[in-house]
């Protein structure tokens, strides 16, 4: 059976800090976070960083390098930089963390979309800061701007430093995209293939809608790209266990999802990578190691970024 990589994606921009008391916002929440899940299975750690204060999502590097090298000094599993930030940013301000540290992976989106979490405001009416309600309520009239030359430019700019991507896709069109700019050289094959599902704005999370991703990318990139997947919300384990049956990558992590079960939330991202591990084992196959995941991924390795 296939080696599995499990991606944890630690705080994320969506999510708010009166969702749950367990997200991660200050730079020593987010360090324990993610030396947790790399302790539970994670391959791959996703990392977003927050204002200490105020939980808002925060792209400037100065936010980012607290915790990077403490991370880094802690465990071996890959660094993966969001270049995404918060889809109220231009791509100049989302990818500076990346071209200023070069880490071994980032994210980086590929296609403009409605990006649509306002439907929160129906389960969640309280809450501490101004900004988290203005923030939800925001996203009724949000494009997630990710046009051609943007992601022309993330990919030159964050792609010069040795960086390689995790390519998330949210909709059939975005893996068109890729097959565009791999085309032109642009992205370079092994490529990560982040299938995401279940967001307001991209494609849902049924069967059907995991299995068209699944055979359009095979189509489309045949032996040249790795997939993995993440559900967002309710639907990141379901999801997850779909597509593990397919020997599929997967994504769990508050950033995607606060719950573990049904009206349960998580109490801590390595609860889930746990909750995900034991699932992918049980169905015959094993995690990769970061060392596992670096070569299927054909990484730099850690020595060559710049924190």
């Amino acid at each position: 059976m296939s080696k599995v990589i499990i991606t944890c994606a630690v705080t994320g921009a969506i999510h708010t800090p009166s969702m749950s008391p367990y997200l991660p916002v200050t730079p020593e929440e987010i360090t324990d976070a993610a030396i947790a899940a790399a302790e539970a299975g994670a391959a791959i750690v996703h990392l977003h960083a927050r204002d200490p204060q105020t939980g808002k999502p925060d792209q400037r590097p100065e936010a980012f390098a607290p915790f990077l090298p403490r991370i880094k000094q802690a465990t071996d599993a890959v660094i993966n930089l969001t270049s995404g930030g918060s889809p109220f940013m231009k791509i100049e301000e989302r990818i500076r963390p990346v071209t200023e540290f070069r880490p071994e992976v980032a994210s980086i989106n590929m296609g403009s979309m409605n990006f649509a979490f306002f439907p929160m405001l129906e389960r969640f009416k309280t809450f501490r800061h101004d900004w988290e309600r203005e923030h939800l309520e925001g996203s009724r009239d949000l494009v997630f701007r990710n046009s051609f030359k943007d992601i022309e430019y993330g990919l030159r700019e964050m792609g010069a430093g040795g960086t390689r991507f995790e390519f998330e896709c949210y909709d059939i069109s975005h893996l068109y995209n890729l097959a565009h700019f791999a085309d032109r050289g642009l992205a370079k094959p092994p490529f990560l293939v982040q299938s995401v599902f279940g967001l307001l704005g991209g494609i849902g999370a049924h069967p059907e809608d995991v299995m068209h991703m699944r055979r359009t990318a095979d189509r489309l990139f045949g032996k040249d790209y790795q997939w993995s997947v993440l559900g967002a919300g309710r639907n990141q384990i379901p999801v997850a266990t779909m597509a593990a049956t397919m020997g599929a990558h997967v994504r769990v992590g508050l950033e995607d999802s606060l719950w573990i079960g049904p009206g349960r939330l998580a109490e801590s991202n390595a609860d889930q990578v746990r909750k995900i591990r034991a699932i992918v084992e049980e169905l015959g196959h094993s995690i990769a190691t970061p060392a596992e995941a670096r070569a299927l991924l054909d990484l730099k390795g850690g020595d060559g970024v710049h924190f």
